[in-house]
């Protein structure tokens, strides 16, 4: 059932983005019918081989139960799971354990280390559970890929945090599934070595090739390690798309706001010239860039994030200064444009000019630099 290590990588360098997993119209309901909650609501999404795919959303958005059901720990209330060519959803329970045993690999916030054991023994563990055979050349790849070589003798006890979150990696490696699961396993680390060890998990996933979900509360850690990103609310996908296009082109005024901040300024299409529309806004004008479709006379939703505008004497909508805070390496301003606030991020402030709280000024962007929901 297992698909080895390095038929996974020829297969993924072959396929391309051939699909290796797939919710279908999947639905999930807990609770009497009087007082039902529906975590997933007719949800459909593909994850692509080879690909790393982060899963994020608010409380209650459903992230956790899909991916729940994705690995056969959860039954869905109707709809298909497919991993593999294998439909999950219809297995039972002797088929499951087999399956997860073989085919998932699963990563948690608790890394689950057996204390008495060495990091060794710990990676083999899943093996000799399920009574298979060591192949050591494939045992040597991830110990190297994860740079475990000179700890493998070392106990749990004897490990920094990140040295025993590598334990863990190994240890849903060796089994060589063909997807691995990450449900926030790095929630329990310290923000410095989060940073480190979201860019080893990512360099480790691409290198070794193999499919990941990667459910995740921390923005920096989907845009980071992701290919793919799916934004959940409510049981159902709010929006699908790369980090770039998540965060540059989202879909809904939920979606800019849950991926970093956004500035929400209202408008009314004046004219249009190609992809350029002319907005009233607070009683000013503003040119920007069309990415849809619209119509003259047409109220539309402009999203501008902090970074995308700066504060000019001259030139852009009118607004005043209500904070300005140095912070380093950026300038952090709160302006009121009309009756909209909107803030701003000015990165190395130092030759800038700087406008204090109560100044006027203007709000510049370029045309590009929007987005119109």
């Amino acid at each position: 059932m297992a698909r080895h290590g390095r038929q996974h990588i020829e297969q993924h360098e072959s396929d391309g983005n051939a699909v290796v997993a797939s919710a279908i119209d999947l639905v999930k309901t807990y609770g009497a019918d009087d007082a039902q909650v529906r975590a997933l609501d007719h949800l459909s999404v593909d994850f692509a081989r080879g690909e790393m795919t982060a899963i994020m959303g608010p409380s209650g958005s459903g992230k956790s139960t899909l991916m729940h059901c994705m690995a056969g720990l959860d039954q869905p209330t109707s709809g298909k799971v497919m991993v593999e060519g294998l439909e999950v959803s219809s297995m039972n329970q002797r088929q499951l354990t087999r399956f997860r045993r073989e085919q998932i690999g699963f990563i948690f916030q608790s890394f689950n280390l057996v204390p008495t054991l060495s990091a060794e023994e710990n990676i083999l563990l899943p093996l000799q559970i399920a009574k298979k055979p060591i192949d050591r050349a494939w045992f040597d790849k991830v110990v190297s890929v994860v740079g475990l070589q000179q700890r493998l003798s070392h106990r749990p006890s004897q490990l920094s945090g990140g040295q025993q979150q590598r334990v863990a990696l190994a240890r849903a490696l060796v089994v060589e599934p063909g997807v691995l699961l990450f449900d926030e396993p790095l929630s329990n680390l310290d923000a410095k070595l989060r940073v480190s060890m979201r860019t080893e998990i990512r360099r480790i996933q691409q290198e070794v090739g193999i499919t990941a979900i990667y459910v995740t509360h921390d923005q920096s850690e989907a845009m980071a390690l992701s290919d793919q990103i799916i934004i959940m609310n409510k049981g159902v996908v709010a929006q699908i798309g790369t980090p770039q296009e998540i965060y540059f082109h989202p879909v809904s005024e939920f979606v800019a706001d849950f991926i970093g901040e956004a500035n929400f300024l209202r408008g009314k299409v004046l004219a249009l010239e190609g992809n350029t529309a002319t907005l009233a806004i607070e009683g000013e004008t503003a040119h920007v860039e069309a990415t849809r479709p619209v119509s003259v006379g047409e109220e539309v939703t402009m999203v501008l994030r902090p970074e995308s505008a700066t504060l000019t004497e001259d030139r852009g909508l009118p607004c005043k200064v209500e904070v300005s805070c140095f912070m380093g390496s950026y300038q952090n301003y709160h302006v009121r444009v009309g009756e909209t606030l909107v803030k701003l991020t000015e990165y190395n402030p130092k030759n800038k000019r700087i406008f204090a709280q109560g100044e006027n000024c203007f709000v510049h962007f370029d045309a590009n630099a929007t987005h119109i929901l």
